[in-house]
């Protein structure tokens, strides 16, 4: 086989002008093969993949394979210890290499979407942003965006607030049933200090309850709607409404420059009515405002007078 120098060497002899008889000479090769190599030209040598080497640990590899398709989730250390019971006297970095190119790759987990029928449920939450406005360039703000979404339509009212005390709470509340024109028949929180208090022991029951903050409940009262606290842990149950907070900064809140917090919401309401409420959803397939349209009639009706206040009392719900 002709290597890669002496390929060059004959294709240069040749452009020199010498003949086959005078390359064979000087190379020592035989003419037909300069003939070839001359028709061919200049191409990259072909090689063969190297065979490879059996190693300590090839004996093993039927073994392994048949235990990761057992079980997929074993270490890689559990199989050392398995094969060192069965002879092997190889190490830890080669046999874990190996693991990692034949284990099965896992098929993505079933996540089981719960959803809601209409004005059954909305959820609600904070989420932090920080910020700049220009009318205070030398100060950076920290703001609250405060977000309700109907749990059917993915309609969403939310605004941006400076704090997150239970009187912005209440007030974003009734802002947001006065926009929707109605009331879900039930609110979703993430334990919010403002909106649940802690599990308290029932008097008259074996199980916990939930205290809720009784001015929240003043509000359920007069709204008509029930309070229910997420349980601890399970992050995945509010989906429906911490999703959109990326969606909002990424989409809204990035780049973009505010005057002042009344300058950032009157961007933001725009951006939600004219974008993110027109959008097709990604879950739904529908788009927001038209969907809402038809989950609309389905909300519990607004009380005829205003909201007047709460109670003082401490009161409880029963899980």
């Amino acid at each position: 086989m002709v290597r890669l120098g002496e390929l060059v060497m004959i294709l240069d002899l040749a452009r020199e002008g010498l003949s086959v008889s005078a390359i064979a000479r000087r190379t020592g090769l035989d003419r037909k093969t300069i003939r070839k190599y001359i028709a061919r030209g200049l191409e990259a040598p072909a090689y063969t993949p190297r065979p490879a080497r059996p190693t300590l640990l090839t004996p093993f590899e039927p073994y392994l394979r048949e235990r990761l398709q057992a079980f997929p989730d074993l270490s890689a250390r559990r199989l050392l210890r398995e094969l060192k019971e069965r002879g092997y006297t190889g190490g830890y970095t080669i046999l874990k290499a190996v693991v990692r190119a034949i284990r099965p790759t896992p098929s993505p987990s079933f996540e089981r979407r719960f959803e809601t029928p209409p004005g059954k449920q909305a959820q609600v939450d904070f989420a932090f942003f920080k910020t700049t406005f220009t009318d205070e360039p030398e100060v950076e703000r920290i703001v609250w965006l405060f977000s309700m979404v109907l749990g059917h339509s993915r309609m969403m009212w939310a605004r941006f607030v400076a704090r997150q005390d239970l009187q912005t709470v209440l007030r974003c509340h009734i802002a947001a049933f006065d926009s929707f024109g109605g009331v879900p028949e039930q609110i979703l929180y993430d334990r919010m200090k403002t909106a649940v208090l802690g599990e308290v022991e029932d008097p008259d029951q074996p199980t916990q309850g939930i205290a809720y903050n009784p001015k929240l409940l003043s509000l359920a009262s007069h709204y008509g709607f029930l309070p229910k606290a997420c349980k601890p842990y399970r992050a995945k149950t509010k989906g429906k409404v911490e999703r959109p907070f990326r969606y909002v900064r990424e989409d809204f809140f990035l780049a973009r420059s505010f005057r002042n917090l009344e300058d950032l919401n009157i961007q933001f309401t725009q951006w939600l009515d004219q974008l993110a409420n027109r959008r097709r959803h990604a879950t739904t397939q529908r788009v927001v405002a038209e969907h809402f349209a038809k989950e609309r009639p389905h909300l519990k009706p607004l009380p005829a007078g205003p909201f007047k206040g709460p109670s003082q009392n401490l009161l409880k719900i029963v899980r």
